[in-house]
């Protein structure tokens, strides 16, 4: 099985991306969700989410404004939330891929925003990185976030620089063209990888 790691900063449009390899149908792990899981009433991570950070949890769920305020320019704090959520997602994400391999599909899609930072590269076949000019992320994050505008560049700060992630990429899909710009290159590649032996 093909396993793809699909990967691009906040706003750069990866969703849109994703939303192709499914209507290919093209099984995708989307760590995002599986994050809003594990922090939602009855999720894995909310007892030691509160343990870490008290005033965060409301109600049986995690406060997402309120715990991304408590490890924004915090890397103590951000480190703690990292060891409680990654080991989390990574066996989440180990049994999406056994399903996939049970279900018979060739390839499979790991839709990863810290993937190359977490070192998840070393998992996949190839890396697919949506990028965007920077004046477009961030019209993007501020049109659709419920964050401030100083909340949303620490945010972009901590992960890796786009020029970093289109250098160590295998293909880069640009979303600040078109939409059907972006679309045909998905397209394109999905098609590559269906023909390759």
């Amino acid at each position: 099985m093909i396993i793809v790691g699909l990967t691009g900063g906040m706003g750069m449009g990866k969703s849109t991306a994703a939303g192709v390899f499914r209507r290919a149908g093209i099984p995708v792990f989307d760590a995002d969700a599986a994050v809003h899981r594990l922090q939602a009433r009855g999720g894995r991570a909310v007892p030691r989410i509160r343990a870490a950070f008290p005033d965060c949890v409301r109600e049986g769920a995690v406060d997402r404004g309120c715990l991304r305020r408590a490890v924004l320019d915090r890397p103590e704090s951000l480190g703690i939330l990292e060891q409680i959520l990654h080991p989390m997602v990574r066996r989440e994400e180990v049994a999406f891929l056994a399903r996939a391999r049970r279900g018979g599909h060739r390839i499979a899609v790991l839709d990863i925003p810290l993937l190359l930072e977490t070192g998840g590269d070393r998992r996949v076949d190839r890396i697919v990185v949506v990028s965007a000019p920077a004046a477009v992320q961030r019209r993007r994050v501020a049109g659709r976030r419920r964050m401030t505008a100083a909340e949303a560049d620490a945010m972009i700060r901590h992960q890796m620089p786009d020029a970093e992630k289109r250098r160590r990429a295998d293909i880069v899909i640009r979303t600040g063209l078109s939409r059907h710009h972006a679309l045909r290159a998905v397209n394109r590649f999905i098609k590559e990888l269906r023909d390759a032996p």
